[in-house]
């Protein structure tokens, strides 16, 4: 499949909604939740001022004329926060272009631009049984530490 990755424009940031409520995990034989889940103030931290806060940075993978998936960091008190000097991950893609390796290469490109930028680390939360666990450890995070549902990876820049 064709697909390039660019910077997120800020008349996109809206579509930060779609690919959050996209990253939210679903496990094999479950409902998917509400959209109105990423209502919540837990979840509102990926997506509130975006663009305006240091640190937030977003790019989207593009193929044909619609955008595929998003990945976009931001220092926050998120579940992967591990401090306030390193950004955590959100990244997701529409169904239809998951298993194609969009993810892979946009989790690749924010990690060099988050190098460039001067970051040492980034972190991300990932609830264990999600698919994505393997794709995140090829691209270089390691488990820092873990509780009953979830990994909260880091990676050296």
């Amino acid at each position: 499949m064709d697909y390039r990755i660019r910077e997120i424009l800020e008349e996109e940031y809206s579509l930060l909604e779609d690919f959050l409520y996209e990253a939210i995990f679903v496990p094999e034989g479950m409902a998917a939740p509400p959209r109105s889940i990423i209502r919540q103030p837990e979840l509102q931290v990926y997506l509130k001022d975006f663009g305006k806060k240091t640190g937030d940075a977003g790019l989207v993978a593009e193929a044909g004329e619609k955008v595929a998936g998003a990945v976009w960091v931001r220092i926050m008190n998120d579940y992967g926060h591990i401090d306030d000097m390193t950004p955590s991950f959100a990244i997701s893609l529409y169904k239809e272009f998951r298993g194609l390796g969009i993810g892979t290469a946009l989790m690749k490109e924010m990690l060099y631009l988050l190098k460039h930028q001067g970051y040492k680390q980034a972190s991300l939360a990932v609830q264990k049984a999600n698919y994505a666990v393997n794709m995140y450890k090829k691209v270089g995070f390691s488990v820092l530490y873990e509780n009953a549902e979830e990994y909260i990876m880091v990676t050296r820049l």
